[in-house]
């Protein structure tokens, strides 16, 4: 089972020499290697399909591009995400990021005091914009195939929940992917408890195995699921394209809040993201990017197991995490300090915790090339080794 959320500030990488004993050439000894950001390298970003996307998107679209939209978003990419979920157009919003779109979400939603589900481990920016919104977080612990819809359904029988928030694929942090038979159960309940069921899916295209299953949004015929995704994910972090897929009252009300908040979205951005969208290229990007990640959580885990045997973790399907836990006399938060001193980082375990999680960590792949992933796990491995040492002195 994986542990059972908090949030500080990720550390600045900083520049050391190399170990003595590393095998390594010294460009990639001496740089600081960090799992820690949920970003990909600048080397799998598409950058040319982006540049002659938006080529395309100033001579074709620039009209709409250079101006202001609705708080709804680009109608064009509207329609291409409306498509592609089999939802009627009015049932989606596109915004700078899903995190903003989750935030205008909980500012609508949750008042005060109103009672959340979050999951055990959960997204740390979650948490904060939950916490800020002056919810009260109910964990519920994460499970190698998702959520313990027992402990959801437990703490519907204490109070009225009014919100969940589930990431169903790849999970952040935690690397697993909610099993067919408990995304159902969690539509059931939400349609019987009356609560709004917050899926939130940025990561759904990014699989290594195949194909993510059926959605929530997909089993819902009582109107209870919220969808989220996003472009950063499949294009870039840098575009800021997030969208929003739900019952078209809530799209309304939203899309009025974002026009009376921020005008609108970035039209630029989204225009050129509509662009890539319809001739196809997001589609071959996708496949690029996905075999540069597995082949990096193919490195990641077969480091793991050789250098760090007594790590367990879930393997990954798709996504850029993985999640570790190790044995308890390790304190993760003591253990990022020495692995800095071996110049690698992480996140240590409490970040995404209401409670607990110290001794877990999280490591994302995406932003490290394969060929470096070996060092960087040796250093977490001399990192341990160096904190037990000291702990026992």
């Amino acid at each position: 089972m994986l542990p059972t959320p908090r949030g500080r500030p990720q550390p600045r990488a900083s520049r050391l020499a190399p170990h003595p004993c590393s095998k390594y050439p010294r460009s990639i000894a001496a740089e600081t290697i960090s799992f820690a950001r949920g970003a990909p390298s600048a080397d799998i970003l598409p950058a040319e399909s982006v540049r002659e996307a938006a080529a395309r998107t100033l001579e074709s679209d620039w009209a709409r591009a250079l101006s202001y939209g609705t708080g709804r978003g680009h109608p064009g990419l509207c329609e291409w995400i409306a498509d592609h979920h089999g939802v009627e157009p009015d049932q989606v919003m596109v915004s700078n990021g899903s995190m903003e779109i989750a935030a205008l979400l909980f500012r609508h939603t949750v008042e005060a005091g109103e009672r959340v589900l979050v999951e055990q481990p959960s997204y740390d920016r979650t948490l904060l914009l939950l916490g800020r919104a002056g919810a009260e977080l109910v964990g519920a612990p994460l499970e190698s195939d998702g959520v313990d819809v027992n402990a959801a359904e437990a703490a519907c029988e204490d109070a009225p929940l009014k919100l969940a928030h589930i990431i169903p694929n790849f999970h952040n942090p935690a690397g697993c992917t909610l099993s067919a038979d408990k995304r159902r159960r969690l539509v059931e309940l939400a349609s019987e408890r009356g609560f709004t069921l917050f899926e939130d899916d940025p990561y759904r295209l990014i699989a290594f195995e195949e194909p993510a299953g059926e959605t929530m949004l997909e089993m819902d015929g009582a109107g209870r699921v919220v969808h989220a995704s996003s472009f950063s994910k499949t294009v870039a972090p840098g575009i800021r394209v997030g969208y929003l897929v739900g019952p078209a009252e809530t799209i309304a009300t939203l899309a009025k809040r974002a026009g009376e908040t921020y005008i609108s979205p970035n039209m630029l951005a989204e225009s050129i993201v509509w662009e890539l969208c319809s001739s196809g290229e997001l589609e071959r990007n996708v496949k690029t990017v996905n075999a540069a990640l597995r082949e990096r959580r193919d490195a990641l885990v077969g480091a793991l197991r050789e250098k760090i045997p007594e790590a367990e973790f879930v393997e990954p399907e798709g996504g850029y995490f993985l999640w570790l836990d190790l044995a308890e006399d390790v304190d993760t938060p003591a253990l990022l300090e020495a692995a800095k001193d071996e110049g690698v980082t992480f996140v240590a375990g409490p970040d995404f915790m209401l409670e607990g999680g110290g001794h877990s960590l999280r490591l994302s792949f995406a932003p490290v090339p394969a060929e470096q992933i070996p060092e960087g796990v040796d250093r977490i491995a001399r990192a341990l080794e160096r904190s037990r040492s000291a702990a026992a002195a």
